[in-house]
């Protein structure tokens, strides 16, 4: 009986010193009557002890003493916030293939500890397969562009289907984001190229428009300086007029004899030497008669004279 007692504590102390080897956050005391097993949980960490592999509690940050082998720390549930990212590829209602991007970010209720290590064998996957079904049943019933515009709403989908589900396992949705919506380069491509001919479109739009301006307002500005021209050469011929009245009569005043006629005849003289000597500096050549004025005259004066019979 003592070589098997012997034989016993030999055994124990063996797997006594294995245990503590694997397990570093352990310290292992032996005695007579069993080993007490030294358990550290670190902070932010939540440790579920069983006994003899049936749930017995769970243990908060600290050291525990732990009855080894009879009663384990079975797992550990980390509570800090976790985020999962997913990327999910789906069709668009107009036949464009994306892939929508998904960063869900959850962590564990501490009061629901034990149905988060118990009832879930991998919460990620879990997750994973919400957050597919909800981006394949959104999107597709959106076109490309509204897509785009509606990544919040996409967002609002995952978390409210993520949210009563996963909370049943224990495990709290803090938040769902569409980081990315990416379809194929292609797709891309032919998007850009629509905005740029949208874009040139509307910039030879506003160049046509800037040119009708610039036309419209040359011909304004030419009108109205034909106009003032007008108005120049009118006011021009007027005072000529004026001054040909004043000059005929101050003439047949000064001397006697002197009728309105004779006067006129030498102002159309002067002016008719006045008009060869700008023609001629031209280099025009004209054939150049003395009773060319006396023509003038005649035909100027039978002019008036029809002028005034009509009237």
């Amino acid at each position: 009986s003592k070589v098997k007692k012997d034989t016993a504590h030999t055994a124990s102390d063996f797997s006594t010193r294995q245990y503590a080897q694997q397990q570093p956050n352990e310290t292992t005391m032996t005695t007579e009557m069993g080993c007490m097993c030294l358990q550290c949980v670190r902070t932010n960490e939540v440790g579920v002890v069983e006994d003899l592999g049936q749930f017995r509690t769970l243990i908060d940050p600290g050291f525990h003493f732990i009855c080894w082998p009879f009663t384990a720390v079975a797992g550990r549930l980390t509570l800090r916030i976790q985020q999962l990212d997913v990327v999910c590829e789906t069709k668009t209602k107009d036949n464009v293939f994306v892939q929508v991007a998904v960063a869900v970010q959850y962590r564990v209720l501490v009061g629901s500890a034990y149905d988060a290590y118990y009832r879930l064998s991998d919460p990620r996957g879990q997750i994973q397969s919400y957050v597919f079904d909800v981006v394949r049943s959104s999107v597709p019933r959106m076109e490309l562009d509204d897509a785009f515009a509606s990544k919040a709403d996409i967002a609002a989908a995952v978390m409210s289907q993520l949210r009563d589900v996963m909370k049943d396992y224990g495990y709290e949705i803090i938040n769902s984001l569409v980081t990315d919506l990416s379809p194929d380069s292609k797709v891309k491509a032919s998007m850009n190229e629509i905005n740029a001919s949208r874009r040139l479109k509307e910039a030879a739009a506003h160049k046509a428009e800037a040119d009708k301006v610039k036309l419209t307002k040359a011909a304004e500005a030419e009108a109205e300086s034909r106009y003032l021209s007008g108005l120049g050469v009118a006011r021009q011929r007027k005072a000529i007029v004026h001054g040909l009245q004043a000059s005929v009569s101050e003439f047949s005043k000064e001397v006697d004899g002197a009728k309105p006629k004779d006067v006129m005849d030498i102002l159309l003289l002067s002016q008719y030497f006045d008009t060869l000597s700008t023609i001629g500096a031209n280099s025009i050549i004209l054939e150049h008669d003395p009773a060319t004025v006396a023509n003038l005259q005649k035909q100027v004066g039978q002019s008036f004279l029809r002028n005034t019979g009509g009237n």
